[in-house]
């Protein structure tokens, strides 16, 4: 028999679980991005920020290019230890170009030196836009980008490695490491459907650059060009999720992260 004290006792601890359980820290995912003082991306706090934390170690890109994706290559396994060390669960190598532009085989070495250096589980924003292709059951892609020709070419390597034929590729010529963000959202949905219009058909659109602002074109691009989109930061936010166990739905912003 329980004393009165003791009843009283376990039920408060009992009534304490909810709380307690609503109180419990969110993950922590580690970002590391090209530009110099990169915030906490907002299309990750619109699409996850109650449920999980970010941390972000910018590696100070100067253009996209391939000597400028040289000149930062080595800071990012030195950022992600310093992410670790700040309590980060999982990594996230943000920057499309940054991690496709020496080929998939690179890629794949990128995210395996930041494992070994950490012990996190590690994704890249190239691996993510890959896995959002492969969800859908992609093979021929239409491809957008915010990049130059030369980029471009490694970018059509890069997917040829992973198992897609491109069946058009354009992208606006941007180097500036700035100069995507401030392409306007009208502007970019012209671009987009304009390159998928124009391609043979295609089984899904990628939209590739991590400085274009593409979260809220997800859902309107689908449904001018009837087939899936996959862009950089919002698919890269989406496998950095899915890394830390989560399987958060975000309707209204396309298919695959209504799916969670």
């Amino acid at each position: 028999m329980l004393s009165r004290r003791e009843l009283l006792q376990t039920c408060l601890a009992a009534s304490a679980l909810p709380v307690a359980a609503a109180a419990k820290t969110p993950p922590l995912l580690g970002l590391i991005a090209p530009p110099a003082n990169y915030p906490v991306p907002p299309e990750g706090l619109a699409l996850y920020g109650s449920d999980l934390r970010f941390t972000v170690y910018g590696l100070g890109l100067p253009t996209m290019t391939p000597e400028g994706y040289d000149s930062v290559i080595d800071k990012i396994v030195p950022a992600a230890r310093q992410q670790a060390k700040e309590g980060a669960s999982a990594i996230s190598i943000f920057g499309t170009s940054l991690t496709f532009y020496k080929g998939a085989a690179f890629n794949q070495k990128l995210i395996d030196d930041v494992h070994k250096a950490t012990g996190l589980p590690t994704t890249s924003m190239s691996t993510a836009v890959v896995e959002g292709l492969r969800a859908f059951g992609a093979h021929r892609v239409t491809v957008a980008t915010a990049y130059n020709d030369e980029v471009n070419r490694r970018l059509r390597t890069f997917l040829g490695e992973s198992g897609f034929e491109v069946v058009a590729l354009e992208g606006l010529g941007l180097e500036a490491i700035g100069d995507p963000s401030k392409v306007s959202q009208s502007d970019l949905q012209q671009f987009c459907a304009g390159v998928f219009k124009r391609a043979s058909k295609a089984d899904a659109l990628l939209v590739s650059c991590g400085g274009l602002r593409t979260l809220e074109l997800l859902a309107p691009l689908e449904s001018q060009c009837k087939v899936p989109v996959v862009s950089s930061t919002p698919h890269a936010l989406w496998a950095g999720m899915r890394l830390l166990g989560l399987r958060v739905k975000a309707p209204g912003y396309g298919q695959l992260l209504a799916r969670g």
